[in-house]
């Protein structure tokens, strides 16, 4: 196959964590002997700045040639007050719909060294490892009729059409199911199943799912409200939670918290085919933009995914996955995981130390 990669670095601390990521990539790429190869693309904000849009046909074209593609981040207050649809969310939108992106796997993991950072005990969050198994391209996100419009009285009124199809359900049902199979064998489905009828529609189908093709996997369900509150209450009963949109969005970032910082955490967007992108849990974060103290181990963790998933090159992805907990060990820590006797450390000498780790 090839093994072409599109690297979008974004807006805010985008391009400071991407070159980061990108000396790790190098290496790994080099000790490996991967032969992979990369070009540079725009989304967001930055490609509004230079096409007018947010997902440009330049770039497009990059997406669908490519193997795999690594995102930084996108957004910012500088195109807040542009119209709604050409925002640089949009952009971001619009590829992983074009590419049917709708598999999106967000892991929480929690290093040890890391157990103190938590706002949760350590004794309710030691050895946490959760996956959560977002759709990603369905949803309220993507239903229709959407939009804001004004009623006989004239009260305006915005709308949002939340959807699911059989078949999206039953698709990421079947991910969810066959990580589990690679992890602890349970699969928890969160709904709201005894309020909308869409979510009943997806409790039926993943548990015709899960009789018809997976009965050794151990699936339960949890209403939504539930799920977050037991996530803050007693993590680790779960191994892979699977969800809708909108839920997913939610509690991946809830569940990301748990684990000291949203900065350590990768995520993996996937096709039917095993294409994806890649990117941090985090957003742009303007406010810290271009000062060297954004925490760039979530991204190189990205790094780790897209070589576990789309290449296959498990030995590489675990090589770099140590070599973080190694730096960790050295007590390097960026700012938003600083604690007590730790060397607080920025975004370069962060991702060096992770090269010489290698």
């Amino acid at each position: 196959m090839s093994k072409q990669i599109l690297i979008l670095a974004g807006d805010g601390i985008g391009p400071e964590i991407v070159k980061v990521a990108e000396t790790v990539l190098a290496q790994v790429n080099q000790k490996f002997d991967l032969g992979l190869t990369w070009q540079h693309g725009l989304l967001g904000g930055a490609a509004i700045d230079a096409h007018g849009s947010p997902y440009p046909e330049v770039t497009s074209q990059q997406a669908q040639a490519a193997d795999a593609i690594l995102l930084g981040a996108v957004g910012g207050p500088k195109w807040d007050t542009i119209e709604r649809s050409i925002r640089p969310e949009r952009g971001l939108l619009k590829i992983r719909s074009e590419l049917n992106l709708f598999a999106n796997l967000r892991p929480a993991i929690l290093y040890p060294q890391l157990a103190d950072a938590s706002s949760l005990k350590p004794e309710v969050v030691s050895g946490l490892d959760i996956l959560i198994v977002r759709e990603l391209t369905g949803g309220i996100y993507f239903g229709q009729p959407r939009g804001i419009r004004e009623l006989e009285n004239g009260e305006k009124q915005g709308y949002n059409t939340d959807v699911y199809a059989e078949s999206e359900i039953k698709r990421i049902a079947k991910v969810a199911f066959e990580m589990a199979q690679l992890r602890g064998g349970k699969v928890c489905s969160v709904d709201k199943a005894n309020v909308l009828e869409v979510t009943e529609l997806w409790k039926q189908t993943v548990t015709q799912v899960q009789k018809d093709n997976y009965p050794e996997i151990n699936l339960s369900h949890m209403y939504v409200d539930n799920a977050a509150m037991q996530l803050v209450r007693a993590p680790k009963q779960f191994d892979v939670i699977v969800t809708g949109n909108l839920f997913g969005d939610i509690l991946s970032d809830e569940a990301a918290m748990l684990t000291g910082s949203i900065g350590m955490l990768p995520s993996a967007s996937l096709d039917e085919q095993g294409k994806g992108m890649y990117e941090p849990c985090h957003g742009s974060a303007p406010d810290i933009a271009g000062q060297d103290v954004a925490n760039p181990l979530a991204t190189i963790l990205s790094v780790a995914m897209m070589l576990r998933y789309t290449f296959r090159e498990e030995a590489a992805a675990v090589a770099i996955e140590q070599a973080v907990g190694n730096v960790l060990d050295q007590g390097l820590r960026t700012a938003d995981i600083m604690s007590e006797g730790m060397t607080k450390v920025g975004t370069r000498a962060m991702g060096q130390a992770v090269v010489n780790a290698l």
